[in-house]
C-alpha cells in the first residue's frame, strides 16, 4: 500500500514563499494595508501587486481600495477559500515536518 507523499498536497498557488507570507500576513492580520506587506515581506510594490493578482484570481483574498484622509490604500484580507488553503497547507508542512522528525529519530549516530 503506498500513500502519497505530503509534498505532492502542496498547493503551487499557496506554497511560494512570498504568496504564503503574504497569506500568514494577512490570516494574522485579518485585513492588512498593502504598504504593510510590502516593507513585512521587503518587496517592490511592483513584485507585490504580482503576488497579489495570482492570490486574487485564484480566489484566496479579497483586495479592497479606498482612501485613508486623502490618500489612497489598498487593503488585503483573505477570502473563506483562502482561509481553508492556508489551513491545507499548513497541515502539510506539519506532515512533511513529522516525517523529517521520525527520520532523524530512527537514524543510528555512528
Amino acid at each position: 500500500m503506498t500513500t502519497e507523499h505530503p509534498a505532492n498536497s502542496l498547493d503551487d498557488v499557496v506554497h511560494q514563499r512570498v504568496r504564503l507570507g503574504i497569506m500568514t500576513v494577512a490570516h494574522q492580520a485579518r485585513q492588512v494595508e498593502f504598504g504593510f506587506l510590502r516593507t513585512t515581506l521587503q518587496l517592490t510594490a511592483g513584485n507585490l501587486g504580482q503576488h497579489l493578482t495570482v492570490l486574487e484570481k485564484a480566489g484566496l483574498i479579497r483586495i479592497e481600495k479606498g482612501y485613508e484622509g486623502k490618500r489612497p490604500r489598498t487593503w488585503v484580507a483573505l477570502t473563506p477559500a483562502g482561509e481553508a488553503a492556508l489551513r491545507d497547507e499548513i497541515a502539510q508542512l506539519k506532515q512533511l515536518i513529522q516525517q523529517v522528525e521520525q527520520a532523524e529519530e530512527g537514524t543510528v549516530t555512528r
